[in-house]
C-alpha cells in the first residue's frame, strides 16, 4: 500500500496554504480511506498493472476529491457500521460522517468514489 502515503503527500503539497489546516486534515483523512479502499477492494490492488487515479479540485467553498480505480466484480462501495472490535470497515463510514457529500459510480473503465469537504 505504498500508494496511500504517496497520494497523501501529493495532496498535502497541492493543498497546503490554499485551504484551512482543519479542512486539509479532513481531506487527507478521507483521501487515505478511499485510496486504501481502492488498493484493497478493487482490481487496482489485485493486479500488477492496477491503477488508481486521484483528482482534487478546489471549488467555491469546498474541496472535491475523486479516487478512480480499476473496479471490481466482487464488491461495490457501501457504508457499513463497524463493530467496536472490527479492525477495518470504517472508510466509507468516515466519509459519510465527515464529508459534506459523497457518491460513487461505475463505468466500463472501472469505479470511482468522490467526496466533497466544505471549506
Amino acid at each position: 500500500m505504498a500508494a496511500v502515503p504517496e497520494v497523501r503527500a501529493w495532496a498535502r503539497g497541492l493543498l497546503t496554504g490554499r485551504i484551512a489546516a482543519g479542512v486539509l486534515d479532513d481531506v487527507l483523512l478521507l483521501l487515505s480511506e478511499l485510496a486504501t479502499n481502492a488498493v484493497t477492494h478493487s482490481d487496482s490492488g489485485r493486479t500488477t498493472d492496477g491503477r488508481m487515479t486521484v483528482y482534487v479540485a478546489r471549488l467555491s467553498g469546498a474541496v472535491h476529491v475523486e479516487v478512480a480505480d480499476d473496479g471490481s466484480d466482487a464488491s461495490a462501495p457501501a457504508v457499513r457500521v463497524p463493530g467496536t472490535d472490527d479492525d477495518g470497515g470504517r472508510g466509507l463510514w468516515l466519509v459519510e460522517a465527515v464529508a459534506a457529500g459523497w457518491g460513487s459510480y461505475r463505468d466500463e473503465s472501472g469505479g470511482s468514489v468522490w467526496f466533497r469537504v466544505a471549506g
